[in-house]
């Protein structure tokens, strides 16, 4: 069996992470997977790039034009919003006419357009796509920040100016992505429970299957170091107790770094020590500029992407806090779970599917940061962390190792090509 995953980006980004991870289990149990992007940032002979890099790139200016002008000039929503416009037709590559099945990932900002795919399932080759956010279940978001238009139809957007109207983008790309999907065979694969939830209720996929399937981590990479002596790799304080905070961009509201600070403050006014003995490491862009706004010793570690590096900053740490407010399956739960490290975070999306509550670390209820402090505070000073860590470990290796994720994939392909094929 030969598999094209397809996803924009080779590394950046939690999608191009969750899809090398998948190739490499897949090529790992007896698949010959290789992977497709917009620009190829690596050596890998299983990794193809997009040709005329400079086409890409007008590619994804044209639809952030687009959008911009929808959204009246303003940058509000900019990069909230896909509406996959323009993209590359891959139909007439090697490796898209050698392929098996076509796996697409996260296809967004000038990869593909709905035109590409609606070619993509014209060849009738059998169609997967994982999906990492809402977008291909709603017309243009990735998160649907509590709206439930996507179960009807999407139209009077809150993300365009004054709400959109009946006939707004939303509402035309909902009605072209309904077109695309007329007729057409996928197979939709969700990475957590809540999202497969979630996209059932899509109107856009109502004729589709969706199945859940997690996301796999390499557990020969992604385990427990020496605490002290990957601190002094990475430059982190060897006296203190240490909390992380991770994020590709830490100033994104949808991470929860506000509830975060809330915490720490709840906890420092009650446990004034803690200004003494513990600190935070945060890793992600644009992480200096919380040191000011924590109550505690803040160490910015900025974005790192040496996965080496990475695992000795979760094997530096005391407990990994979480506090988004929408999410699907985080591989940052994922790599820290894997790492030995108890989390916190609260019950949203699917990560009270990853953190077990008071087994590997602590769930706290929705945006509400006292019960974070809680769920801090158990972890660092109640909790029997030797269990933590073994219930941690426990579970990556029953729910995500690489050879029970592929062998799920593996029957999504074959489920997949028994579908009657798409014909125009």
């Amino acid at each position: 069996m030969r598999v094209l995953i397809i996803n924009t980006s080779e590394r950046t980004g939690g999608a191009a992470v969750a899809a090398n991870r998948l190739m490499e289990a897949l090529n790992n149990n007896g698949v010959k997977a290789k992977m497709l992007v917009r620009e190829k940032e690596t050596k890998s002979i299983t990794v193809v790039g997009l040709k005329y890099q400079w086409l890409q790139r007008w590619r994804f200016l044209w639809e952030r034009w687009t959008i911009f002008s929808h959204l009246h000039w303003q940058r509000n929503h900019l990069f909230e919003i896909d509406i996959a416009n323009t993209g590359a037709n891959i139909t007439n590559l090697p490796e898209f006419r050698e392929a098996d099945i076509i796996h697409l990932n996260w296809i967004n900002q000038g990869m593909l357009s709905l035109k590409d795919i609606h070619r993509i399932l014209a060849s009738g080759k059998p169609v997967v796509w994982t999906m990492h956010d809402m977008w291909p279940a709603t017309a243009i978001c990735h998160y649907t920040k509590g709206c439930k238009a996507f179960t009807s139809e999407c139209r009077n957007c809150q993300l365009l100016p004054g709400k959109g109207s009946k006939n707004d983008l939303a509402n035309k790309t909902w009605k072209r992505k309904q077109r695309m999907m007329k007729n057409g065979n996928i197979t939709f694969v969700t990475c957590s429970r809540w999202l497969e939830g979630q996209a059932k209720q899509s109107q856009l996929l109502r004729d589709h299957h969706v199945m859940s399937i997690p996301n796999c981590i390499d557990t020969h990479t992604y385990k427990p170091q020496n605490k002290m002596r990957s601190r002094q790799e990475i430059g982190l304080p060897v006296d203190k107790r240490l909390l992380l905070f991770v994020s590709q961009r830490v100033t994104d509201e949808r991470k929860g770094m506000n509830y975060l600070i809330e915490a720490i403050e709840k906890i420092v006014s009650q446990h004034p020590e803690w200004k003494e003995n513990t600190g935070v490491a945060i890793l992600g862009g644009q992480a200096s500029i919380f040191q000011e706004k924590l109550s505690l010793p803040v160490y910015p570690l900025g974005y790192v992407s040496d996965e080496k590096k990475i695992v000795d900053v979760y094997s530096s740490v005391d407990a990994f806090v979480i506090p988004s407010l929408e999410d699907n399956l985080p591989n940052t739960v994922m790599e820290a779970l894997s790492c030995g490290v108890p989390c916190v975070g609260f019950k949203t999306g699917g990560i009270p599917e990853m953190i077990d509550h008071r087994k590997n670390g602590y769930i706290a209820e929705y945006r509400n940061s006292s019960d974070l402090a809680d769920g801090i505070k158990w972890v660092i000073d109640e909790a029997d962390r030797v269990s933590l860590s073994q219930n941690a470990l426990r579970k990556v290796a029953l729910s995500y190792s690489q050879h029970s994720v592929a062998m799920k994939y593996i029957e999504a392909y074959n489920q997949a090509s028994a579908f009657k094929r798409y014909r125009i």
